[in-house]
This record gives C-alpha cells, structure tokens and sequence, in this order.
C-alpha cells in the first residue's frame, strides 16, 4: 500500500531534514467525518478509522521517532500511544500539558518502553511535577506561548537536542491548529470516514490569528484504506 511504502521510507526524509534545521521532521496526522468533524462532543472520543487505516496510522507511529498529543487527548481518551496493530517500535509519546494536569491513573505511566515525556509552562506547580516523576514521567518545563500554551518552537528545538528526527502529532483540535497555526508541519495526513458527525471542528478556528493563513497542500495523494480515504500532501505556506 502507498501510504504504507511512504512511512517506511520516513526515516531517511526525517534524517535528511534534522541535519540542517536541528529539529524533527513533523507529521499532523488525525480521522475526521466527511464534516470535517473529530468529535461528537467536546471529551469525548469518537472512532472514526476503519481497521484498514487504523493499521496505517499505527505503521507511521512505528515509522516516528515521537508521538505527540495534548492533555486534552490524555484526559477524554486515555490513550497508550502504541504500536499495536502492526509490527514495530513504540514512538516516544510527548504531551503538551502546561499546567500539569496529567492523570496518576493514566496508561502512559505504564508504558511498556518508553516514560512519557511531559511539556508544562513556566508556571506549573512543582508539587504536581515531583509527584509525576515519582510516577516514572519525565518533565519539561519550557516558555509559554502567547495564548497560554506552549511554545511549539522550542519544544521542536528540545526534542532536536534530545535526538528526535521525527514527530507524529495527532491531537487534538487544539494541538492540530496551534501546529499549522505556527507552520510547523511536513507533511499532512488525514483520515476521511464515510460518517457526518456535526461534532466538534479539527480546527479551532477562533485561534486562527490570520485569515486564510491555513496552506494548501502540495505533493497529493490519496488512498482507500477500507471504506476510509486517506489523503497525503505536504504544506505549501508560501500560497
């Protein structure tokens, strides 16, 4: 399968882009409806890929050094951040999670290889840091972002000096939006289901500073995993 053969070959395109800029080569990857939807409801997670393109997705994961996701994600899904459906190694998972609100419950801190890696601001307590470290997390405190966040440039920067040549990011809206919004990502890999949701938007678009910012996309593919299109391209943000 193309999309298959694509992330096999990820790592030498990662290499080839971390050795001038220092940081990760980033895939934004997520599942909408056909109404550009990734939830029915804010919290509260919504299966949308087939079998078929949920294998996929865990091929690119095996394919990246790291995995990111927001706290948002970790609190309404609970994910692990695996590499199940295929064989391959488990993705170093990264949450941005500025004012440490990451579960003691949660499955990351039983992962199998791999201590999640926490992002906070500045400005996180450090009682809830410590008590995450005795929970086998690793904490990262860096600068915050202009809206409360954080700052996804020196974030990429930290996992360049940590050795990261490759990042998958998957969620959520937030996360999706702040990434383009920053134009930090390589290339695009979104999931149709064949399901109208009017649900929660993959783009938060109120925090869209300018107008029309959003790029189109270049080098498109596309691919029918089961009943799901997958579309491949890579920004082009000089349109």
């Amino acid at each position: 399968m193309e999309l298959l053969e694509d992330a096999a070959s990820l790592v030498a395109r990662a290499t080839a882009h971390f050795r001038p800029s220092g940081r990760p080569y980033v895939t934004l990857t997520y599942a909408q409806s056909l109404d550009g939807a990734i939830a029915a409801r804010p919290g509260h997670p919504l299966a949308l890929s087939c079998r078929d393109s949920q294998a996929m997705t865990h091929a690119l994961r095996a394919a990246h050094a790291a995995i990111l996701v927001g706290i948002g994600t970790v609190l309404a899904d609970d994910p692990s951040l695996t590499v199940r459906l295929v064989e391959g190694p488990h993705p170093q998972p990264v949450i941005l999670d500025s004012r440490l609100r990451f579960p003691p419950f949660a499955k990351l801190l039983q992962h199998p290889t791999r201590a999640p890696w926490i992002i906070a601001s500045p400005g996180a307590k450090a009682e809830r840091q410590a008590a995450l470290e005795h929970a086998g997390a690793l904490v990262y405190r860096l600068p915050a972002a202009s809206n409360g966040g954080i700052d996804l440039v020196a974030l990429l920067q930290l996992l360049g000096r940590e050795g990261i040549t490759s990042l998958m990011v998957e969620g959520g809206a937030q996360v999706i939006t702040s990434f383009l919004n920053y134009r930090l990502v390589d290339q695009l890999i979104v999931t149709i289901a064949p399901v109208l949701v009017g649900g929660v938007r993959v783009l938060d678009v109120q925090n869209l500073p300018r107008p029309g910012g959003l790029p189109r996309l270049s080098n498109v593919t596309y691919q029918r995993l089961g009943v799901d299109l997958v579309v491949r391209g890579e920004p082009d943000w000089t349109v």
